[in-house]
């Protein structure tokens, strides 16, 4: 059974490596994250790191190994379970003293939570029996935080024997690491984000965990992580009519976020968590409906009726004051922090050198960039070690990377079988071609640019963990440059945090914000999307198709209801002060200008073919 945490909010997944054994820092404290299992030769790194760490019998899981893939990943969240429960089992068993992590634990917790006033009450007693008593009652109520796993459903590269022959659908990328965490010992949920894959989601109903007990109990769940409602009721929908039940919807902005930003056509976060605030009673008993249906059809315990399912949300939130509206306002569950636990050692992996470089960064060193070669914007750190080698290749006429991972492979351009545009082989060919073209030297130099802009990210995401162990035995192709991707919202945190500060700050308790002017979370989204417009605008000028017109004219008029519907929402920010509201007022009416005032370019007509 999965169990609700006591806490408010969660960590999302950050990178391949930033938060691979974050649940093992944080969930004996009760705090929720999420590991990546993307890379498998990672994740059999940091089960070796681990398992001789705590004195357990470790061997290695080869490539060569029937099903390494889903066996490597059930393998190391197996270790993260039974790590987890000894961590547990040694808090329950601390005294109450100072610093112990007992007393951390119920430190830690948001001053309105139940439990948290029984162990103030406990802590008030100065009777010896009732403290007693009240110490046991509260050792029992300790809720492990979950430690759920993270899978980009789009990223499911087929894969081949080693006689060259495709193997069978099942031993995909994505389906393995579903089938790896479905196999595990974890009582936990699995994150699917960036998009619909069919072939992903016809799998899941294969595993027994996914579906109710007897009891109507899960004992696996599934998070959908999505950047609006129509997004979720459809994919709700297709996993209910196959008996599956959505736990969570997660919805994250889609641009002040961490990582690839998958922009929405204008849709900005106030509007959809509003679409989901009218719509959750209906959307739960839409789906339940379907799922138990479905369950029926299968001979499966179906679900009391309607279900709840949680909502959650993420990207871009900087105060306690913000995250309590969230919550409260829209009624969400929990609210995710990512960027800012990358300053916190006791919660995420970051190396000592990357950790610094973001501890002491500027605003200008976050930027939406196109390195990714999945082709999609991705928040990245200028500082970062990998930025320098990149530019260091390009500079000795040797740009892009040794493919070593493949993971992101996706490009059919040169050959038959997917090569990464971030590698070596694809930018020499492709460059080759664009020569061979005779653009003017100035288009050429432009078009290289956008071709070598393109950078290994299964390499420079996966490094840091190793660093900051001083692991360098490991390196699949000798270089330890770091790749890290902040959202854009790390600008507004400065220097190093203990977990205690950074949960403090996330209920209020404290402020960590440094002294840059921080606009309102829905402020700056907008502010991104009307960069993100522009950009999409002047990129389309004598490109632009009559589809991708109406996609703009679309993106632009959502933008604008999105601000009719901010200004009519300022009212409700009841724990602002009347300056807060009036300057969130003034940017609406500056932005909602700039929007109405941006002129779409002409359509390119298609020229007529003459018969």
């Amino acid at each position: 059974m999965i169990t609700p945490s006591l806490h408010k909010f969660h960590i999302p997944v950050m990178g391949l490596s930033y938060t691979i054994d974050t649940p093992l820092k944080v969930a004996k404290f009760g705090i929720s994250s999420v590991i990546s299992i993307v890379e498998d030769g990672l994740i059999e790194q940091v089960r070796e790191l681990y398992s001789r760490e705590a004195g357990i019998p470790y061997e290695l899981i080869p490539t060569t190994e029937y099903d390494s893939r889903a066996k490597r990943i059930t393998a190391y969240l197996n270790l993260v379970d039974v790590l987890i429960q000894k961590q547990i089992a040694t808090l329950k068993a601390l005294p109450f003293e100072a610093y112990s992590d007992i007393t951390t634990y119920f430190e830690l917790l948001p001053a309105e939570s139940p439990v948290k006033a029984m162990y103030n009450a406990m802590l008030e007693t100065e009777n010896k029996e009732e403290k007693l008593v009240l110490q046991a009652a509260l050792r029992n109520k300790i809720v492990t935080g979950a430690a759920d796993v993270n899978i980009m459903a789009k990223l499911d590269k087929n894969n081949y024997a080693k006689n060259g022959e495709l193997l069978p659908t099942e031993y995909s990328d994505a389906l393995a690491g579903l089938r790896g965490f479905a196999n595990s010992t974890l009582h936990s949920s699995v994150v699917l984000s960036a998009g619909y894959n069919p072939r992903l989601y016809n799998y899941i109903d294969h595993f027994p965990d996914f579906l109710p007990d007897e009891a109507g109990k899960l004992k696996k769940g599934i998070i959908l992580k999505v950047s609006d409602y129509r997004s979720a009721l459809t994919q709700g929908k297709i996993l209910a009519k196959k008996g599956v039940w959505v736990s969570e919807f997660r919805i994250e902005s889609g641009l002040n976020c961490g990582g690839h930003a998958f922009a929405t056509d204008g849709l900005l976060l106030g509007p959809i968590l509003e679409e989901f605030k009218q719509n959750k009673k209906s959307l739960e008993t839409e789906l339940t409906t379907l799922c138990n249906q479905a369950l029926a059809a299968k001979g499966v315990p179906i679900f009391k009726s309607p279900r709840e399912t949680r909502i959650t949300v993420q990207g871009g939130i900087g105060t306690a004051s913000e995250a309590n509206f969230l919550l409260n306002y829209y009624q969400t569950n929990s609210t995710g922090w990512g960027s800012p636990f990358l300053l916190v050692p006791e919660a995420t992996s970051v190396d000592p050198n990357t950790l610094q470089s973001l501890a002491t960064a500027e605003p200008d060193d976050y930027y939406l960039s196109n390195i990714s070669p999945l082709g999609v914007p991705f928040n990245s750190f200028r500082k970062a070690t990998s930025e320098a080698q990149k530019a260091q290749r390009i500079s000795e006429g040797r740009p892009g990377s040794p493919c070593v991972k493949k993971i992101l492979v996706s490009n059919t351009e040169f050959s038959d079988v997917p090569i990464c545009s971030a590698s070596r082989k694809y930018q020499h060919l492709k460059i080759k071609q664009l020569h061979e073209v005779g653009l003017p030297s100035d288009e050429l130099e432009k078009a290289i640019s956008t071709v070598t802009e393109k950078d290994c990210l299964c390499e420079g995401l996966s490094v840091a963990v190793l660093l900051k162990n001083n692991i360098t035995s490991f390196f699949s192709n000798g270089s330890t440059a770091v790749a890290i991707c902040p959202g854009p919202n790390l600008a507004y945190f400065s220097g190093i945090f203990t977990l205690k500060q950074m949960v403090g700050h996330i209920y209020g308790r404290v402020n960590i914000l440094n002294s840059v002017k921080r606009p309102n979370l829905f402020i700056n989204e907008l502010s991104m999307y009307v960069d993100y417009l522009k950009k999409e605008i002047d990129t389309s000028i004598g490109t632009l198709t009559i589809t991708k017109s109406r996609q703009l004219k679309t993106f632009q008029q959502n933008l604008l209801k999105g601000i009719a519907y901010y200004k009519q929402l300022t009212d409700s920010f009841k724990n602002e002060t009347a300056l807060y509201i009036e300057e969130m007022k003034e940017q609406l009416c500056n932005f909602e200008n700039i929007i109405a005032a941006l002129t779409m370019p002409f359509e390119v007509k298609a020229t007529p073919i003459l018969v």
